[in-house]
């Protein structure tokens, strides 16, 4: 075999060898337990054990993407935590996010840490380099490259001792480069970063919420809310047929008995019950209707098909800054005849879909 073959070959099994660590590198490794479940590790897609199960089974993590917090039992019989990324790399031990007794998640290829003597947060991107600083009292998750900052705020705690609020400080919206896009960013969670519109003036829109940014530029959002509730009573309520109902509802529908919760599928629990909730939904259109709309997450209890995977992130829970659902919940009533219908809807890619009803003052089949 001459030189120059020698070389083609080298070359073409050192690029193959580069494919296959670059799809190790980003492919899933998936959570398993040991053999008393006490402990977790995880495995590749060929089920290849990439990490012994040494970590509390309470990791949080369903899935290692890139970088994860953990807890590892030690030999002296303590208990150390720190974020671990594929590389093996061990970040910053004991500097944990904790939020409600949960770790955070990675979200976009970041994740947040915890400067536990200064009180204060900071963000690693997925190699475990801080890319912010340790600086702000609070950091949101990270929503389409942006997070809301808190900073110069008190702690108060609550008369139980167990929870906390923050009082007073600046509001800001950041990028993950620390870059301040917006000051005084007072908002609520309605908010689809995903929508952002950078421009010159303040849309027409009037779906949209605006702030003046840093560089002169508004940055408008759409509002969950407000979309919804257009959708809702212009779009879907405008001459409403089982056709496109069963169109805007998702392909199961999870709905209410006197006893327990039932699955059906769209069209068969449309068409037997089209009457019924033609008339509820129709409410919504009279003045004198008691209803509101929330903006919530999935119930990953009710909500677990597989077709319901994309709306979860790799910690189990519901990706709400992008996939909310919205509820309407109509009142009838008072005292002891008071009831509440609620319709769900999940906002998807293709618009958003009905995916739970409870109906109490009429009989669902």
């Amino acid at each position: 075999m001459n030189s120059r073959i020698k070389t083609i070959l080298f070359i073409a099994y050192f690029l193959l060898l580069k494919v296959n660590l670059h799809a190790q590198n980003n492919e899933l490794w998936t959570v398993f337990y040991n053999k008393d479940s006490t402990a977790v590790g995880f495995k590749d897609a060929r089920q290849v054990v990439q990490i012994e199960p040494k970590f509390n089974f309470n990791i949080q993590a369903n899935y290692f993407r890139n970088i994860i917090a953990v807890v590892e039992h030690t030999q002296e019989g303590k208990w150390k935590s720190y974020y671990l990324t594929k590389a093996g790399k061990k970040v910053d031990q004991d500097s944990l996010h904790i939020f409600d007794n949960g770790f955070d998640c990675e979200t976009e290829g970041f994740i947040r840490f915890k400067d536990h003597e200064q009180d204060k947060t900071g963000l690693f991107d997925k190699n475990g380099a801080v890319v912010i600083p340790a600086t702000y009292n609070e950091l949101s998750r990270v929503s389409n490259g942006m997070l809301i900052a808190l900073k110069g705020a008190e702690k108060k705690q609550s008369r139980d001792g167990e929870h906390y609020s923050w009082s007073g400080g600046q509001e800001l919206l950041i990028n993950t480069n620390n870059t301040v896009l917006i000051e005084n960013f007072a908002t609520n969670s309605n908010l689809n970063f995903f929508s952002l519109q950078i421009t010159n003036a303040v849309p027409i829109d009037s779906t949209r919420t605006s702030f003046l940014g840093t560089d002169g530029s508004y940055y408008s959002f759409i509002d969950y809310d407000k979309e919804f509730k257009q959708w809702l009573e212009n779009d879907l309520l405008n001459d409403l047929t089982i056709e496109k109902l069963v169109d805007a509802s998702n392909e199961t529908i999870s709905w209410e008995t006197a006893d327990n919760w039932m699955k059906t599928d769209r069209q068969s629990f449309i068409t037997n019950n089209f009457k019924v909730l033609k008339n509820n939904l129709l409410e919504i259109k009279k003045p004198s209707t008691d209803y509101f709309i929330y903006n919530s997450g999935l119930n990953n209890f009710i909500f677990n098909e597989d077709s319901f995977k994309k709306y979860y992130n790799d910690c189990g829970e519901s990706i709400d800054n992008k996939y909310p659902t919205l509820s309407v919940v109509i009142s009838h009533g008072k005292k002891k005849r008071y009831t509440q219908n609620n319709f769900e809807f999940l906002r998807t890619d293709e618009g958003y879909k009905l995916i739970s009803v409870t109906i109490r003052n009429g009989r669902l089949k």
